[in-house]
């Protein structure tokens, strides 16, 4: 049985982003999602991976209200105007790989802490967004270093916590969401407008796959197809 009851309660986390407002968009127009919250670095209650302490701020001013039962996670990086992904060792360069750490990894993983607090014991999703680049026995061509490691400690993150989370709410699923090429910023410089899917496009799949999602899904990485990736 789906965990994300009828009717259910969404949070979108990273909101201002190219998916995340689409999935707010597509969340307002389903009947079956009664609120849908958005937060993002401009946000009433702010969260900004820059800064830790919003983190937790951030889900501390929603902690007085209702659970949800649905929450999804988009904030992440790949390049800045400083850099590009890695194409060979040589390139691999210290403050790189810390940012990607930092907004890819830790700030996810802080905000699992926090915010899993706020999902409902009697049924809730949460799933924050990976990259199958991040998958260590997919790695077929390199490069990409900086990335491909913060995903893969992102991963790594989502299954520990699942675990723990199995014994303390087990009708909670924490999942890795690979949402495959979008048109986005963040894709634009590999082609992405001509080979992504149309943001709202990608945001329908991929909630189509969390709200089919049980208990049994939980700690897996899943695409926006709904097919389970190796890590």
């Amino acid at each position: 049985m789906p965990l994300v009851s009828h009717p259910f309660r969404a949070l979108v986390i990273g909101s201002s982003g190219t998916i995340g407002s689409a999935f707010v968009e597509l969340l307002e127009g389903d009947p079956l999602c009664v609120t849908v919250q958005g937060i993002h670095r401009n946000s009433t209650s702010p969260i900004d991976y820059q800064d830790f302490s919003t983190i937790e701020a951030a889900a501390s001013a929603l902690s007085g209200g209702a659970t949800f039962q649905l929450i999804i996670n988009t904030i992440g990086i790949l390049h800045s105007a400083e850099w590009m992904p890695e194409k060979k060792l040589d390139d691999l360069n210290p403050a790189q790989l810390q940012k990607l750490m930092q907004v890819n990894a830790i700030g996810p993983a802080l905000t699992l802490k926090y915010f899993s607090k706020l999902l409902d014991p009697a049924g809730s999703v949460m799933a924050t967004l990976s990259a199958k680049v991040g998958s260590i026995e997919d790695n077929r061509l390199g490069g990409w270093y900086s990335y491909r490691a913060s995903k893969a400690a992102l991963n790594m993150l989502i299954k520990t916590t699942a675990i723990e989370l199995a014994r303390t709410k087990p009708n909670t699923a924490l999942i890795a969401l690979h949402p495959g090429t979008v048109n986005s910023r963040l894709s634009q410089p590999f082609k992405g407008q001509q080979i992504g899917r149309p943001p709202l496009n990608a945001a329908q799949d991929m909630l189509k796959v969390l709200l089919s999602l049980n208990k049994e899904d939980s700690g897996t990485f899943i695409s926006y197809a709904g097919e389970r990736l190796p890590w």
